[in-house]
């Protein structure tokens, strides 16, 4: 995707650079030569490497996909013990060797808290670290435009708050459907708010469960597809009239504590993200985006706990 330009344009040449552990290398070098092969216009070079100092070097765009999965038996204060390492090492060589305004997203769960070890161990402006909601997003919005038999790109302004996790909270107060009639509240056209409430935020929180235990692998166009959109946003704006969900470095808004990296509605201008202000947030709204802080809250005080005093 993005060789084709999916991620930052049809005119946007690159060059990709892919960093995996040593025993991943052979597979590496077989994707190298695949990217290659189909003689793609927009690539200009392909780099592979085992060293993230070398992987660094000079990049605009770091997409984190790696993280230390959760196995059988592991608690979730395992997995962060072990991210708190691995993304000490990656944000030393980001900071020291990308480029000056490197923007960063973080896939790898847990998302949200990754890319919070990020900020606190490295010296990267938290405004340019980001973590993956919009796959989440997409899913919202594709669930309501099957329920409504119209086209996914007609829905809009869906908003996932939190964390993404099965406390993220999709919430459609806000979103819109574009009709003949004009654009008109999702909620109104749906008319169900039994189902709204209940079936559709839970389907969209155990999504990537249900993949799972589908495919026994975890989403993998998806979340690809996902993370372009959001780079593509970030780096060229969004359109008018339109928001989109980021993880991003609270600011205070909407009661959430500064500094938790927590999903909000932002808009893209010229390659910067804001939150969008102002928006009516109801009793159901307010428990649901609450409990996402308070999940997100013990998450940092365990990856706290792992980092030097």
């Amino acid at each position: 995707m993005i060789a084709r330009g999916a991620m930052l344009g049809p005119d946007q040449p690159v060059i990709i650079h892919m960093l995996d552990i040593e025993p991943a290398m052979e597979a590496l070098r077989g994707l190298k030569m695949e990217l290659l092969d189909a003689a793609l216009p927009l690539v200009q070079g392909v780099f592979v490497s085992t060293n993230v100092v070398e992987a660094c070097k000079g990049v605009d765009i770091a997409v984190m996909l790696g993280g230390f999965p959760r196995k059988e038996g592991m608690e979730r204060r395992d997995v962060i013990s072990k991210n708190v390492s691995i993304y000490r090492a990656q944000a030393s060589a980001l900071q020291q060797y990308a480029a000056p305004n490197c923007k960063v997203l973080v896939v790898a769960n847990p998302a949200n808290t990754n890319a919070l070890i990020l900020k606190e161990v490295s010296s990267l402006p938290a405004k340019n670290i980001t973590s993956l909601t919009r796959l989440d997003q997409n899913r919202a919005q594709a669930l309501i435009s099957d329920r409504l038999d119209v086209p996914v790109t007609d829905v809009k302004n869906v908003i996932v708050w939190g964390n993404h996790s099965s406390t993220q909270y999709p919430d459609v107060n806000h979103a819109t459907v574009n009709t003949a009639n004009g654009h008109r509240p999702v909620r109104e056209l749906i008319a169900d708010d039994y189902w709204l409430n209940r079936e559709f935020i839970t389907t969209v929180q155990q999504r990537g469960a249900a993949i799972i235990k589908a495919r026994k692998l975890s989403s993998a166009l998806s979340a690809a597809s996902a993370a372009c959109d959001h780079i593509r946003d970030w780096v060229h704006g969004t359109p008018k009239g339109t928001w989109v969900s980021m993880g991003v470095c609270s600011d205070g808004s909407y009661g959430v504590p500064p500094g938790l990296i927590y999903s909000f509605p932002v808009t893209c201008h010229k390659g910067e993200w804001s939150i969008v202000q102002g928006l009516k947030i109801d009793e159901f709204s307010r428990k649901k985006m609450d409990a996402s802080v308070e999940e997100l809250t013990g998450e940092k005080a365990l990856a706290y706990s792992y980092l030097d005093p």
